[in-house]
């Protein structure tokens, strides 16, 4: 039975699915933190499958070179600078008022007939620098006086801005999701971005467009007048930075880790500007650039201090702490399907049954989404699953990217009940329960569907 499991493809098959089976009921079940379920059932998975105990966690006079050790250490010290950075651009962003700058100017150039389209740009924009619940925090009271402005519900307004907000949640740089797995799968954030856009507009112009118009017409909510009064009659910004300012802070980094990707492949190597083109166009380099000119224009230019730039950086990378847990933990549980063989088998297996890696990566984090709530923890945790049988397939930087895709697009479907997500959507938008599975939740499985449909068109012809 030993031998069975740990040196045959139907051993190893069956050791993974159990391994995940256990990891989603300490999740759902018992309701244990998603870092300390993967490291426990990263454990065992090692011991069943009977790596030895120095290889799993080291020696008492070195540990460095553990699957422990290394499995936390080689993805945190490529994604804790960017996620950290980029937290620190969208709080700057939001106090100095650049998202009322730019969805005022976003809601004037389209005209109050398209006003939720506007919205849902303001999203999708907003939504690079900033958290998903950040952006709704700070966007929504700009959807109430859309809403009641135009007379209409609000679920016409709000869903647009929500699609935008998700879409960059799951598909770009730097939110934690796509940035772990690029770090899990090796892929240069640039071709993130890239193909992130690519799948991610389309999508967004399905479910933030689309369906959300059509739900939007079939759902009335009235917008609640504490809130809209709130919003018409605090106090208002007195000095807004400008649209321009906002709009180039936020393509700083976009631009710069684009050139650092591009600068590789058409620069000559080894020349002068091949080489401040990697270094300007490095993701951690890139953001710092970002967040120093932010800090300097919307923030010291504008009558902030050194210590409430401290201060403001010190309350955004709180929540932080969570994520980059979550994110060592699953490329810990990942090194160790690597580590036992499992990877090779599930790629073994997945060629003979002829299920595409895309879609097999798809279905797994659809099922983690759904089992367990986090659009983070799904795509952390499909890539740690995925990354073993990638690694025999011999990918493309391009494919593996639209790879990525495919995994953020499962990470988002069917928001329920067991995502925080849903309850801030429910709460922010007054809509009952029934509503706000009609209306998130489809959308977010529109979006899905929409997201992983454009990159298997993508994979079938790259």
């Amino acid at each position: 039975m030993i031998h069975w499991l740990q040196h045959t493809t139907g051993g190893l098959l069956t050791l993974a699915a159990v391994s995940i089976a256990v990891l989603l009921v300490l999740i759902i079940k018992l309701k244990l933190e998603p870092f300390i379920a993967l490291i426990v059932v990263g454990l065992l998975t090692a011991l069943a499958a009977g790596l030895p105990v120095g290889t799993i966690v080291g020696s008492a006079q070195k540990a460095s070179d553990s699957l422990l050790e290394k499995g936390f250490g080689s993805i945190l010290g490529h994604i804790t600078a960017i996620i950290g950075l980029g937290t620190i651009l969208g709080s700057i962003l939001e106090r100095s008022g650049g998202a009322k700058v730019l969805t005022g100017a976003l809601l004037r150039s389209f005209g109050e007939k398209r006003a939720p389209l506007a919205m849902g740009v303001a999203g999708f924009v907003f939504g690079i620098p900033v958290f998903f619940d950040i952006g709704i925090f700070v966007l929504a009271p700009l959807v109430y006086v859309a809403a009641k402005q135009g007379g209409r519900s609000l679920v016409l307004y709000a869903m647009p801005l929500l699609a935008g907000l998700s879409i960059t949640h799951a598909f770009l740089p730097p939110h934690p999701g796509p940035v772990a797995a690029a770090g899990l799968l090796h892929v240069e954030l640039g071709w993130i971005i890239l193909m992130g856009l690519a799948c991610g507009i389309p999508a967004f112009l399905v479910g933030g467009v689309l369906y959300s118009t059509w739900i939007g017409k079939r759902i009335d909510v009235a917008v609640p007048e504490d809130m809209v009064f709130a919003e018409e009659e605090g106090e208002k910004e007195e000095n807004p930075p400008s649209l321009g300012l906002v709009a180039a802070i936020i393509a700083v980094p976009l631009v710069l880790i684009l050139a650092g990707t591009f600068g590789s492949i058409w620069l000559p190597k080894g020349s002068a500007l091949a080489g401040v083109a990697a270094f300007i166009g490095t993701p951690a380099v890139a953001l710092t650039v970002a967040v120093l000119l932010a800090s300097w224009l919307l923030g010291l230019r504008r009558g902030f201090t050194g210590k409430d730039l401290n201060e403001l950086a010190a309350k955004s990378l709180r929540p932080v702490a969570m994520i980059l847990l979550v994110v060592g933990a699953g490329a810990f549980f990942g090194a160790v399907l690597s580590a036992t063989g499992i990877g090779k088998a599930v790629a073994d297996s997945l060629h003979d049954a002829g299920l595409p890696v895309l879609l097999a990566a798809y279905v797994i984090s659809c099922g983690m989404r759904i089992a367990q709530g986090s659009a983070t923890v799904a795509i952390v945790t499909t890539s740690g699953i995925i990354a073993p049988t990638v690694a025999q397939l011999g990918y493309s930087q391009i494919q593996l990217a639209l790879l990525v895709m495919a995994i953020s697009a499962g990470s988002i479907i069917a928001s329920h009940v067991n995502d925080g997500g849903f309850w801030i959507v429910s709460r922010y938008f007054n809509l009952t329960v029934p509503q706000t599975i009609k209306s998130w939740t489809a959308l977010e499985t529109v979006l899905s569907l929409s997201g992983f449909g454009v990159s298997a068109l993508l994979m079938a012809v790259v």
